[in-house]
C-alpha cells in the first residue's frame, strides 16, 4: 500500500474509478470542480507524497516514486486500466505511471503539463534552475506562516490567477492545504518535494523514453495563460512538436483560462471533464479554441 491519503468524489458504485493527479504544490482537493462535472464517475484524487495529508511520508520524492505510490493505490482499488488525469506536475506523474504500468492506464488526460518544459533563456540544464522563482507565489508561500485560515485565504484571493475566479472550490482547496496550529498555520507541501519533482519537468532521458513508449490515447489541454495569469506554460504551437514522440495525441486549446483556472473554473473544468468522459477521435486530433 502507498500510504497516501485519497480524496474520493462521486458515487461509490460507479465502477472503475478515474485517477486524478494534482500539481507540484497542490493536493487532491484541486480536482473538486472537475469531479462535479463528472457526476456519474468515481474519482480518486490522492495527495501525493510530500503534500496535503500525505506530507508526513518520507522522501525520496520524484516522478517515479509518485508513480509507484499511485500504482499501489490503483492495485488496492482492484487494478485494471483506468482513465488517468494529471494537472501540471501531476501530468508528468501520469506519464511516468503509464510508462511503468501501462496495464493500469487506458487513456491519459494531461492538463497543461506532461510534456518537457522549455528551459528559460540563458539556462542550459535543469540543475541551474530556481524552481521556486519559476513557480512564483505558489512556491513563495511554502516559506510563510499564517496567523489563521482567513489570512491564508486572503493570500490566495490576491494571487493573480484567482483575482476574477475566486470560488467555493478554491476556498475548500486552500483550507485543506493548511497544516499546523494558529498562529503558525502553514502550507502542507514539503519544500524538498517541490524542488526534487520540479527538476524532473524538463525532460530527463528516462522521461522522454516513457513518452515514446505510450500506446494509449493521450489528450493534452493547453491553457493560454500561465501560473500568474501571464505567459503560458507552453507557447502557442509548442505542443505540436511532440506529435512525433507520442503517436496517439489529441491537443485541446482551452479558451480564457490560466494554469490554475483550467482546473478550478467551471469553463476550464468542463472541458477537462469532457476530455475524460469522451473517447478522442482520430479524425479530429486537434481542437482549436474559438
Amino acid at each position: 500500500m502507498s500510504g497516501l491519503t485519497v480524496s474520493t468524489f462521486g458515487p461509490s458504485d460507479a465502477g472503475p474509478a478515474l485517477l486524478a493527479i494534482h500539481g507540484i504544490t497542490a493536493n487532491g482537493r484541486s480536482w473538486e470542480t472537475v469531479a462535479a462535472h463528472l457526476p456519474q464517475h468515481r474519482v480518486l484524487a490522492p495527495d501525493l507524497r510530500g503534500r496535503g495529508r500525505s506530507n508526513g511520508l518520507p522522501g525520496p520524492y520524484g516522478l517515479q516514486q509518485h508513480a509507484l505510490d499511485l500504482a499501489a493505490v490503483l492495485d488496492a482499488d482492484g487494478g485494471g486500466a483506468r482513465i488517468v488525469l494529471g494537472h501540471s506536475m501531476g501530468a508528468f506523474v501520469a506519464v511516468a505511471l503509464a510508462g511503468a504500468r501501462p496495464d493500469l492506464v487506458d487513456r491519459l488526460v494531461l492538463v497543461d503539463g506532461g510534456f518537457p518544459l522549455a528551459l528559460p533563456v540563458g539556462v542550459t540544464s535543469a540543475e541551474g534552475l530556481d524552481i521556486g522563482a519559476l513557480l512564483g507565489p505558489a512556491a513563495q508561500r511554502l516559506s510563510m506562516e499564517f496567523a489563521d485560515d482567513d489570512a491564508y485565504l486572503d493570500f490566495w484571493r490576491r494571487h493573480p490567477a484567482f483575482l476574477r475566479d475566486w470560488s467555493p472550490a478554491v476556498e475548500s482547496y486552500a483550507r485543506y492545504d493548511l497544516d499546523g496550529e494558529p498562529p503558525h498555520r502553514r502550507p502542507s507541501t514539503v519544500p524538498a518535494a517541490m524542488l526534487q519533482d520540479g527538476a524532473e519537468l524538463y525532460g530527463p532521458d528516462w522521461y522522454v523514453d516513457a513518452l515514446r513508449s505510450l500506446r494509449m490515447p493521450v489528450t493534452v489541454l493547453r491553457a493560454p495563460r500561465g501560473l500568474t495569469d501571464a505567459e503560458p506554460l507552453y507557447a502557442p504551437g509548442a505542443l505540436e512538436g511532440f506529435r512525433g514522440l507520442v503517436r496517439d495525441l489529441m491537443i485541446v486549446e482551452v479558451d480564457d483560462v490560466n494554469h490554475y483556472t483550467i482546473l478550478f473554473a467551471d469553463r476550464g473544468a468542463a472541458q477537462v471533464a469532457a476530455a475524460a468522459s469522451s473517447a478522442p477521435s482520430p479524425e479530429n486530433p486537434t481542437k482549436e479554441s474559438p
